[in-house]
């Protein structure tokens, strides 16, 4: 752009020093510059009779004589050096090979749409009690692209693997498998905030734009907003109105309900019983805060439901009851607002009650609010294994382990679950094998391993796998029998079932395999057949896991009274389709409870068992008599 010996600046530069020159410029119009999103306004500088440009136009120099003439010179041209210098450095300068991401190297091949990584923000802020922040910012950056159906977003968990770590982008690029790559800093002190952030082609080396953003703390929310929507331009992708709608979507309003919220998030994400413990009061006292905070909600749901599963009664303190009470209770109020989050905590809960259309059907809400979340795919491909449609969750399967690369051991799981399913042992085996070297924390899910080795005649790798599975019983305090595991697995196929079941028992599995819960949709009550069977009668069951019993009795129209050891409420029933549901008065203050009835064929009125109920607490074994006959 300048000639031989003279110097081009651009509009930026020349607002900055325009009233501390003596030497003329002349405005060239708005130039397109490579690595620049949209044209650039550019100026030509004369800086005196010893440039060639300066023989085509005459710089007048007045006022200032001497050693302040040639101070003033020496700053301008320390000035416009040093901007030169930048400018070339970041869009101008051809990169290093070594600063370039081979697109030949890459571990997985670049998606048909943009691609990106974002990488944990560095706390600025001198306090390491600040981290939490940095990380919750960078988390919601991830999570709003995430909801651009045009753009490939790699997940949290891949990108965070990098925190702390020196890395160059061009191995994020090869690493990940992406284009572009965010990275940046926060500083947080007071009531201020500076956000640092720099989008970086990972395949040219260059900046496609550098912004620093500062504002007061309560301004985060739109902070953020300004840097989506400044690589939305950049990356030239037009956004539909629903995703427009969803990325303007104001989490909440409170920066202090906010706050609560990173902090607990951040707990969680470490993944030990005692932080999901200690992150459930930040949750709670953010919709304190703030009672349509829906995310939080979300977050609450996942942490009770998951906690039900994953062993971490005890660091909870609560029953198994409690907790999936709770988990409900937090659920409903999410569904009133829901996030990707809260529609696949729905999907788990539906599942496990064998209501697999519908655990298929927030599987696929899931994806649509957030395309770009590996646990909206997971979740829809653990559905699909357990809807007897283990093929087609492989392609789901595949697009969670490519948004998130650095997590193969949940994936490698699942996908052994799936070929289990298939009845492709062999290659169960080698999968699940892989997933524990990779994330020994999925153990509690060995059980198709176990069966696996069984039916393969490896019969004391099965054992052997059985035994230390047992002594390190996941679930505790629900007692360790093949019902309460085979409860974990909502397997619609019974020959499958079957499979997972007499394996276990062949490796030593406490329980025999009449024992289980051999429920089907071929013994599963329709509508009618629950009105005749339970309305105007009494119900005599057991709770869930702990075998206590309890008594529910039944008008005609509907009201109905629960007994049990540790009191009684009262409530109304009724059937919608083919689920039964219960609202009680005072239990989970009218949190409604709902769910299948099954047949038990290996049941007896003598044992109260002729009948299984699946809700959210889990399942319940039960007969039914008339109320004279209690």
């Amino acid at each position: 752009m300048a000639e031989p010996g003279g110097i081009c600046i651009s509009g930026t530069v020349y607002e900055h020093i325009k009233n501390k020159l003596t030497l003329w410029n002349e405005y060239m119009g708005e130039h397109a510059v490579k690595n620049i999103v949209e044209p650039i306004r550019v100026y030509r500088i004369g800086m005196g009779p010893g440039t060639a440009a300066s023989k085509e136009r005459k710089a007048t120099v007045s006022g200032i004589r001497g050693w302040k003439r040639a101070a003033l010179a020496l700053v301008v041209v320390l000035i416009l050096g040093a901007a030169g210098v930048l400018f070339w450095r970041f869009y101008l300068r051809p990169p290093l090979p070594e600063d370039v991401a081979s697109v030949a190297k890459m571990a997985f091949p670049l998606p048909d749409k943009p691609s990106i990584a974002v990488l944990p923000f560095v706390n600025m802020s001198g306090d390491a009690e600040q981290e939490y922040f940095a990380d919750g910012m960078t988390e919601d950056l991830i999570t709003d692209l995430s909801k651009i159906s045009d753009l490939f977003v790699i997940a949290r968990s891949s990108t965070f693997t990098y925190k702390g770590k020196p890395v160059k982008i061009q191995q994020v690029g090869e690493e990940l498998g992406v284009r572009y790559v965010l990275e940046g800093s926060i500083r947080k002190a007071d009531n201020k905030i500076r956000i640092n952030a720099q989008l970086i082609e990972a395949t040219t080396g260059h900046h496609l734009w550098a912004e620093r953003y500062d504002g007061e703390l309560k301004d985060v929310f739109s902070l953020q907003d300004r840097i989506i929507k400044m690589i939305v331009a950049a990356l030239a992708i037009k956004l539909t109105l629903g995703e427009q709608q969803a990325v303007a979507r104001k989490k909440t309003d409170n920066i202090a309900a906010y706050d609560a919220f990173l902090q607990g998030r951040e707990y969680i994400f470490r993944l030990t019983p005692e932080d999901l413990a200690r992150a459930i009061p930040y949750f709670e006292k953010a919709i304190q805060l703030d009672p349509e905070y829906w995310q939080a909600y979300a977050a609450l749901a996942q942490t009770y439901s998951d906690g039900s599963w994953m062993g971490l009664l005890k660091s909870l303190g609560m029953s198994w009851i409690e907790a999936r009470a709770k988990a409900l209770q937090y659920l409903q109020m999410a569904m009133k607002n829901p996030t990707s989050l809260a529609h696949q905590v729905a999907s788990s809960m539906f599942l496990f009650k064998r209501q697999y259309e519908d655990a298929i059907a927030e599987a696929e809400r899931a994806i649509a609010v957030d395309p770009n979340d590996p646990g909206a795919h997971l979740m829809m491909a653990d559905a699909l294994i357990m809807a007897d449609r283990p093929a087609e969750a492989l392609g789901f399967l595949k697009k969670a382990r490519r948004l998130d690369p650095n997590l193969p051991g949940v994936y490698l799981f699942v996908e052994g679950m799936a070929r289990f399913c298939l009845g492709q042992l062999e290659e169960t085996v080698t999968l699940i094998e892989r997933a524990l070297t990779y994330n020994p924390e999925v153990r509690p899910l060995a059980a198709p391993l176990i069966a696996a080795y069984a039916h393969l005649g490896r019969k004391q790798e099965a054992r052997t796998v059985l035994q230390n599975f047992l002594k390190n019983w996941p679930f505790s305090p629900i007692p360790a029998n093949l019902r309460n595991l085979m409860y974990g697995f909502p397997i619609k196929n019974p020959k499958v079932a079957d499979r997972l079941a007499s394996g276990l028992v062949m490796a030593g599995m406490p329980g025999g395999t009449s024992g289980y819960l051999k429920i089907s949709d071929q013994n599963r009550l329709t509508g009618n057949e629950i009105k005749m069977l339970l309305f105007g009668r009494t119900m005599i069951g057991f709770e869930p896991f702990t075998e206590e019993q309890f008594w529910v009795d039944r008008t005609k129209d509907g009201k109905a009274t629960l007994r049990s050891l540790l009191g009684s409420d009262t409530g109304k029933s009724w059937v919608e389709g083919d689920i039964l549901t219960d609202q009680w008065d005072l239990f989970m203050e009218g949190v409604k409870l709902s769910g299948y009835v099954f047949r038990n064929p290996d049941g007896t009125p003598k044992k109260k068992d002729e009948y299984l109920r699946l809700d959210d607490f889990g399942f319940i074994s039960f007969s039914p008599v008339d109320s004279a006959q209690q």
